[in-house]
Parts: structure tokens; C-alpha cells; sequence
């Protein structure tokens, strides 16, 4: 697991890159405030319901949640389970509305 800022995942998005994002914080959460990541809340990765992306195993995720924290337990679970290239969104949704006041 690796960390990626808020702004370095902005100009990313930016530039037009492609780029697997997932949020896994939960539904309600997604539904008020998002930046466009696939959702998987924490729950279903904990249970290895992770059909959808195991085929992004070689590839960089980013992971991002609320402030960081789930998404550190997403990232570490991940890679354990074989995940290559996992990257926690530092700060999370709190720090992107900080920074950029969508």
C-alpha cells in the first residue's frame, strides 16, 4: 500500500487518465457526497466479496473513504489478498471537499 494526495489523484482525473478508484465507505455515504469511484463498502471486502475487481489485481487502485481510515483497512486487506499496487486516497472524501469545496 502506497498514499496518494487528494491533489495528485485531482490532476490525475484531470488529465484524463484512466484510473480504478474505489469508495468503500456505504451506500447512504456515496449517495450524499461522491467523486465518481466504483462503491464497495469496507463490509464486502472484509468478506472477500470482491468478484468485481479481482481482475484489477496487477493494476494500481486507489482506494478512498470518509478521512482515510477504512480505506487504509481496504488497502492492507487487499493485499493480502494478492492486490499488486493498492493506493489510500489520504484524508479521504473530507480532504477532497476541503480542498477543492464541491
Amino acid at each position: 500500500m502506497q498514499n496518494i494526495s487528494v491533489e495528485e489523484l485531482k490532476n490525475r482525473i484531470d488529465a484524463g487518465e484512466k484510473i480504478n478508484l474505489l469508495d468503500v465507505r456505504e451506500p447512504y455515504e456515496y449517495a450524499e457526497f461522491n467523486i465518481g469511484a466504483k462503491l464497495i463498502p469496507l463490509g464486502k471486502i472484509q468478506t472477500m466479496q470482491i468478484d468485481d475487481i479481482e481482475d484489477l489485481k496487477e493494476e494500481e487502485v486507489i482506494i478512498h473513504c470518509r478521512s482515510g481510515q477504512r480505506s487504509m483497512v481496504a488497502c492492507m486487506f487487499l493485499d493480502t489478498l494478492g492486490f499488486k499496487n493498492t493506493k489510500n486516497l489520504v484524508g479521504g472524501v473530507l480532504a477532497w471537499q476541503e480542498k477543492f469545496k464541491n
